[in-house]
């Protein structure tokens, strides 16, 4: 997996491209942590996103409640049917938000 982070108009945001999975999760939450402290409000793009597993399920729900804990926010933007699937099937849809 790929991470390509970019910032401006006061948030963070992660494009992902590949797979996020039991190897790359790690990698994902070591960049998507400290992000917060450098700003409230984070996207992650997974526009180039193929696959998430539980793994990346559980990063994502980290990243979730430290937004809420910090007082930001988090969403997951160009989302495929594909991942939609999972996240609904897990009901990670009323967990995150997804624009």
């Amino acid at each position: 997996m790929t991470i390509d982070k970019t910032q401006g108009n006061g948030k963070t945001t992660f494009a992902l491209a590949g797979r996020l999975d039991t190897t790359t999760a790690p990698q994902l939450q070591d960049a998507l942590l400290p992000a917060f402290d450098e700003t409230k409000d984070i996207v992650l793009d997974f526009a180039q996103l193929a696959y998430v597993s539980s793994a990346g399920l559980r990063v994502l729900l980290i990243g979730q409640k430290e937004a809420k804990k910090r007082g930001g926010s988090m969403a997951l933007c160009h989302v495929s049917e594909e991942i939609m699937d999972v996240l609904e099937m897990t009901g990670f849809v009323n967990m995150l938000s997804i624009t």
